[in-house]
């Protein structure tokens, strides 16, 4: 059943066959910005040309963005959008398809920003969007939000790093929640982007921003997702599961996008930059490290103390490693890098980059280098999080 909703300025729909609301759309011309072919071969492109062919709207599609895309990539189809001249960006997918639509729709309404140096420096000051194209998110993945969020990630593909900007006029107009789409996500893929929306919950909750409204939004998402997210990994096609996945990721990602998150997220931004580990998972297997290494702090531990009383558990920390555990999530990145030279070489690196992230500002705790690199290595050599 469609369920829409009005957000200021933006619509959010939601439910089973809420992909029709497509036809709804006022306008002339569409770019679809997706990932590889996975939306031709389930029948969800079709679908989606369809209903803009309905709507009156003629559609050409951009699917060669790549896991972590570059700015080569996004500099590509801004300019294929010059040249066609859209009123809507449709990004669907997960993450980086979506990100990679926001930035393309930047750089389409303002060419002057022809490089990642200059993109870099939009952040929180990005010119006005919307006179040339307004844009619409898709999410074919329960983790990321970016449906939702106010930023995107671009990778750097000289240094390998990943880079940023952030700003509320990111925020996609129309959001389109369709569980169908989600159904045929592999079991590894659902485990990983999950437990992104989990730790985009639990580190709203606890950042130093915190407020009133952000926790209702996170203690819904994380009880959501503590309630589904193993059923969804089990049986894809539960589509009651799959909804309830997609809207506690939504929520998640409006906590987060309005108080930010924490060291999880810049710890595995870091990592995930340097050795190729997806987002999700890398997220998955920091989390549990970095509640305990929280609990330091007073404020911090009562929190978390909070946040379980709410969802019923006795403990944060032993629901994260318990779920983890259910989807089959390593316990140490060692299992996944497997190279201990280049990982300790680059160590002190990975620590200050990390610092470095402007997620680190709204942990509870912002450790030094020596503190960051200490829980590095605990969270590269692994054991459960309760033996380090």
């Amino acid at each position: 059943m469609m369920r829409p909703m009005k957000l200021g300025g933006e619509q959010l729909m939601f439910g089973q066959g809420v992909l029709e609301h497509l036809k709804t759309i006022d306008g002339k011309r569409a770019v679809i910005v997706t990932s590889g072919d996975y939306l031709i071969v389930s029948g969800h492109m079709a679908k989606i040309q369809g209903f803009l062919k309905d709507a009156g709207i003629e559609s050409m599609v951009i699917d060669d963005v790549e896991p972590d895309p570059s700015f080569e990539t996004v500099y590509r189809g801004a300019k294929v959008m010059m040249d066609y001249g859209p009123d809507w960006i449709v990004g669907v997918g997960g993450g980086s398809a979506m990100d990679a639509a926001k930035a393309m729709w930047i750089i389409y309404e303002h060419p002057e920003i022809d490089s990642i140096d200059k993109f870099e420096a939009k952040h929180n000051n990005m010119p006005p969007l919307r006179n040339k194209a307004r844009m619409i998110a898709i999410p074919t993945t329960s983790g990321t939000a970016s449906e939702v969020s106010r930023s995107v990630v671009i990778t750097n593909t000289e240094t390998h790093k990943k880079s940023g900007a952030s700003d509320m006029k990111m925020i996609p107009d129309v959001v389109i929640l369709e569980p169908d789409i989600t159904a045929s996500m592999p079991p590894k893929l659902t485990a990983a982007t999950g437990m992104d929306a989990l730790t985009h919950a639990i580190e709203a909750y606890t950042s130093t921003r915190a407020n009133m409204i952000s926790d209702v939004l996170a203690e819904k998402s994380v009880a959501m997702i503590l309630d589904n997210l193993v059923t969804a990994y089990k049986t894809g096609d539960d589509l009651t599961a799959r909804e309830n996945m997609l809207v506690a990721s939504c929520l998640a990602g409006m906590a987060f996008t309005n108080v930010s998150l924490g060291i999880v997220h810049s710890i595995a931004h870091t990592v995930g930059g340097l050795f190729g580990i997806p987002h999700g998972l890398a997220d998955a297997i920091i989390l549990p490290y970095v509640i305990e290494f929280n609990m330091s702090d007073k404020t911090a531990e009562q929190r978390y103390k909070e946040l379980a009383e709410k969802i019923n558990k006795d403990s944060l920390l032993e629901a994260v490693i318990e779920i983890n555990e259910k989807l089959d999530i390593p316990t140490s990145l060692k299992e996944v890098i497997n190279d201990d030279k280049s990982f300790n070489e680059q160590l002190e690196e990975i620590a200050k980059l990390a610092i470095a992230d402007g997620c680190t500002k709204t942990n509870p705790i912002v450790p030094n280098v020596d503190e960051m690199k200490a829980l590095i290595l605990k969270i590269y050599n692994g054991g459960t999080a309760n033996e380090c």
